[in-house]
């Protein structure tokens, strides 16, 4: 009788496993079998004697959070900084967004673009650190250019997904502005501030994370807490930072955004008087090598393969082969965890408690998972491929939850398999494969991003050697490193478009990038 109930679902799965389906599983096995190949260029040795020692210390510190050595004003102050900076650089980046997305079509646009949003935001606030030091105009500016670039792309390809009919009604000598004013944008509107909401709550991570430069943010005490080994004052920290991004649908009202711009610019710490002529001689001189200046170009040439062959070329193997573990692990949490946090599969209880699991994890910003697991792992690349795996798994595990319970509600009277495993084997996970990949590759360069500045915890990524670089006042140097740490994720960036649009892998969610 079994067997009868369930032949139509397996020749479904048969279906599927032809033509498209095929592809993606072969698609699946190349990018495994790419991950296994990468192992041995990655130090992945466990080396801490007695970890679970550490973790009990951890989770005890968790389960008893103490403000006692951190002062109330101080933590206050910070938590302040963290929202500042990222409502401001959200509300200066958006409009500029907007304006790039609508000259998206000069090529010249489209790799400004690519290139200011392919380096992290931490390599930007140390790379203005330099000039403005430890002030909010280095925290604005870290967020805001790369955001800028994110924005632009999104909006872009948001404006291409509009109805051509408004703007065909205006007349061909419309100009550009009133066409996209007053037929393109509104009708995006919705889907952009979807899509705006979503990226303020990533600023928030971004902005806690600046912490771990020395701005004054979140991300600085739960650093310096950690590494006091006080765990109780690190998740005092942390938990302010967990109910911040899970109560920002209820306070992030947008009739009030200019309440809290005002409120922002109050609260942002002061900045020191920069003169133009050291502004002009950073980027004029200091991050150019001294032969370039000459006009030396043999002793350029020289220089560049040194700074290439000894550091770049290696430091970017190690990031990318970081990521592409990082990113089928990815694949694998996702695929355990997403099934938990849908009603489809599982009961109310099993699901909400695996919904508050995916928020831990994909609110935790990457590099304090990381700095957590450096604890128990030692200084091996395991705490990054696990830190990246888990927050990715989490965001992508949401997503799908969210997908799977949203087509149940529109095919209420479909029939489903009784056991839960017959139901997410032979439905649900041949229902939304193809989304689950098209997710993954959006995460790829993200995955790349991060793995890069993973180095600043002192793993041997690239961004170890930018921050040797800048530690040691070589600002050449590190802003070499920086370009190719941009150009490696534009090439990243590419490949990822590239097999999306062959295998078909699309989706509407763009929250995912």
């Amino acid at each position: 009788m079994a067997q009868n109930n369930f032949a139509p679902i397996q020749r479904i799965v048969s279906e599927q496993l032809k033509g498209t389906g095929r592809r993606l599983f072969w698609l699946s096995v190349a990018f495994g079998v790419s991950a296994l190949l990468c192992i041995p260029f990655v130090d992945l040795t466990w080396h801490t004697v007695e970890p679970w020692q550490e973790l009990s210390r951890i989770g005890f510190g968790m389960l008893t959070p103490s403000f006692a050595q951190i002062g109330l004003t101080e933590l206050i102050n910070s938590l302040g900084y963290t929202i500042a900076f990222a409502f401001l650089a959200v509300v200066i980046s958006v409009p500029l967004g907007v304006v790039f997305a609508m000259l998206f079509h000069w090529r010249l646009i489209r790799w400004a673009m690519a290139s200011v949003r392919a380096v992290h935001e931490l390599f930007w606030g140390l790379l203005f650190m330099q000039i403005f030091g430890l002030s909010a105009t280095t925290g604005l500016l870290a967020i805001l250019i790369p955001y800028t670039g994110v924005f632009a792309k999104v909006f872009a390809e948001i404006f291409e997904q509009q109805s051509p009919l408004p703007t065909q009604s205006m007349g061909k000598k419309a100009a550009m502005l009133s066409r996209y004013l007053y037929g393109v944008i509104p009708q995006s509107y919705s889907a952009m501030a979807g899509y705006v909401r979503y990226r303020f709550e990533c600023a928030l991570r971004s902005s806690a994370i600046l912490g771990f430069i020395g701005l004054p943010t979140l991300g600085f005490f739960l650093e310096s807490s950690f590494k006091q080994g006080d765990y109780s004052e690190a998740a005092s920290v942390f938990w302010l930072f967990l109910l911040l991004i899970a109560t920002v649908r209820y306070w992030l009202k947008p009739k009030l955004w200019w309440l809290y711009t005002l409120a922002a610019i109050y609260v942002l710490p002061e900045s020191p008087t920069v003169h133009g002529a050291t502004f002009w001689q950073f980027f004029s001189q200091d991050i150019w090598p001294k032969a370039l200046l000459r006009g030396d170009f043999s002793a350029t040439t020289l220089w560049l393969d040194k700074q290439f062959w000894r550091l770049a070329w290696p430091a970017m193997g190690t990031t990318l082969a970081l990521t592409q573990i990082a990113l089928v692990l990815t694949g694998i949490l996702t695929l355990l965890l997403y099934p938990l946090a849908t009603k489809v599969i599982v009961s109310s209880g099993i699901r909400l408690s695996s919904r508050f699991v995916l928020l831990f994890l994909r609110s935790m910003p990457e590099l304090m998972l990381a700095f957590v697991f450096l604890l128990l792992f030692g200084p091996s690349a395991l705490a990054a491929v696990f830190a990246l795996a888990l927050h990715n798994a989490g965001l992508i595990a949401f997503l799908l939850a969210n997908a799977s319970e949203a087509q149940h509600k529109l095919n209420a009277t479909s029939a489903y398999a009784k056991r839960a495993f017959d139901r997410y084997g032979y439905q649900e996970l041949p229902q939304r494969y193809a989304t689950f990949l098209a997710f993954l590759f959006y995460r790829w360069e993200v995955i790349l991003r991060e793995s890069a500045i993973m180095g600043i915890l002192g793993i041997a990524t690239l961004g170890f050697y930018v921050d040797s670089a800048f530690e040691d006042i070589r600002f050449d140097r590190a802003f070499f490193l920086i370009i190719m740490t941009a150009l490696l994720n534009i090439t990243v960036d590419s490949v990822s478009r590239t097999i999306r649009q062959r295998a078909g892998l699309t989706t509407a969610n763009l929250a995912v990038r």
